[in-house]
């Protein structure tokens, strides 16, 4: 069973990995686990220094300025959306869901804004 707060790549990853090395006892699951989400955490954090990473096996990814760019503005324009909707009257399960709404719209504007070259946010 895939855990909640796992990327399905990574769990798939992991899983190939030790079907085809547990059968030979070679390397314990906890040791194969421990390698595969170091990488992908090293991996995680090299996209956030880094316009492009290569990972042997996988090839080389890009962080595409242009879609980001987009992806901004349009966060930036459902967050004002939003923003504008919390102050009108709405009942207080409409609330508790545009609150949320705007608070993963938030983090995603966080997590986008140091990447951008070009400055489309205020």
């Amino acid at each position: 069973m895939k855990p909640n707060n796992q990327p399905i790549k990574e769990f798939l990853i992991k899983k190939l990995a030790i079907n085809r090395i547990l059968p030979n006892k070679v390397i314990s699951e906890r040791d194969i686990d421990a390698v595969i989400t170091h990488q992908f955490d090293r991996a995680h954090n090299a996209t956030n220094l880094y316009n492009s990473i290569e990972i042997s096996g996988f090839g080389k990814f890009y962080f595409a300025q242009n879609k980001a760019n987009k992806e901004m503005t349009k966060l930036l324009t459902v967050k004002e959306l939003l923003e504008a909707k919390l102050l009108s009257p709405l009942t207080e399960k409409e609330e508790r869901k545009t609150q949320l709404k705007l608070n993963t719209v938030l983090t995603n504007i966080k997590a986008l804004k140091p990447k951008l070259i070009t400055n489309v946010v205020d």
